[in-house]
């Protein structure tokens, strides 16, 4: 028993001593020193001039300031994402090939494609996420609702006279829309665009009365007058629209969602090399010219780091999949 008791307590220090030397300098330097040894390949796997794109850019400027080493932003569009994903999937892991993809393809795509080419945790390894932007439900001026709730109550004396823009099938606007309605009650129907373009000229124009879309697509048509937006889907307020409340303020608890943008590793990229990765995204995101460059975009920055980001991957895929399963959301 005491040699047991012994053999438990060595082996304890010896875990004790390996965390303390990851966490070390010398094992900072050795990161360092490994992602200093070659370009960088970040997979943006949607096309240029996208959030995905811009964010790829912001993180390819911050690497090569901080390595001297130039980093390329490979677009690589296509089945949803999988394309792309996939060239990540199969990269070496050592840290100079990284994905930047929108939190759909991990936290709603392995419900809503089970036979989905990737496992988001047994092929990749959660490095931080970047920015994020509220989603924001929004009605043309001139349906007569001028809050939520009033909106929640005009569909319900129209039955089937109200229905939502979004951008596609399982995407993570459609879904805040499906929850939004679970939670509120409204009788709303789903209207599937391809992308966001076609069913926000549909909203400015009258053809269709509602659209749930994030920041960027909607602020300058809420700021002209064109639209006017009635809630945020986001815990708290958005600094672009201080005076739209958020659906917990309007009456309407236990929806808290936004649009977020993340970067994941190959499988087996080194522990330290994912921890310096992750503090090189926090050190650039803190940066004037990335938050300004995001302010332009109606996004903000917002890093969560290694462990917790993997939490937060876990947390949003448990909130979507029953929104997937109830409401029985095919992929198209």
């Amino acid at each position: 028993m005491q040699r047991s008791a012994f053999l438990k307590s060595c082996l304890a220090l010896a875990c004790s001593a390996a965390l303390s030397a990851a966490m070390s300098p010398a094992y900072a330097a050795g990161a360092a020193e490994q992602l200093s040894s070659g370009q960088f390949t970040i997979i943006a796997p949607f096309p240029a001039g996208g959030a995905v794109d811009i964010l790829s850019r912001i993180l390819a400027t911050g690497l090569t300031e901080e390595y001297k080493q130039a980093a390329i932003v490979d677009n690589r569009p296509g089945a949803n994402g999988n394309i792309g994903i996939d060239m990540v999937k199969r990269a070496k892991p050592d840290g100079h090939t990284l994905l930047v993809v929108p939190q759909g393809n991990l936290t709603i795509n392995p419900t809503l494609m089970p036979k989905l080419p990737y496992n988001v945790f047994g092929d990749f390894v959660p490095v931080a996420s970047m920015g994020r932007a509220a989603n924001v439900i929004a009605v043309n001026p001139q349906v007569p609702a001028k809050t939520i709730q009033e909106l929640v109550a005009l569909s319900k004396s129209k039955p089937d006279s109200i229905s939502y823009a979004s951008p596609g099938v399982g995407s993570s606007l459609h879904l805040a829309g499906e929850l939004f309605k679970d939670k509120s009650g409204a009788d709303i129907m789903h209207v599937a665009y391809k992308g966001s373009g076609q069913g926000l000229n549909d909203a400015l124009g009258g053809t269709i009365p509602m659209l749930i879309a994030n920041m960027p697509t909607v602020l300058p048509h809420v700021q002209s007058g064109k639209l006017r937006a009635l809630a945020v889907t986001d815990a708290t307020r958005s600094g672009f629209l201080p005076n739209v409340p958020t659906l917990a303020e309007a009456g309407i608890p236990g929806i808290a969602v936004s649009s977020w943008y993340g970067v994941l590793a190959p499988k087996n990229t080194p522990p330290e090399v994912v921890k310096q990765l992750a503090e090189d995204i926090d050190k650039v995101m803190k940066t004037q010219a990335a938050q300004n460059q995001l302010k332009s975009q109606g996004m903000t920055p917002w890093v969560v780091k290694g462990d917790a980001f993997g939490e937060l991957i876990r947390k949003e895929t448990a909130l979507w999949a029953p929104v997937v399963k109830s409401h029985h959301i095919v992929a198209q």
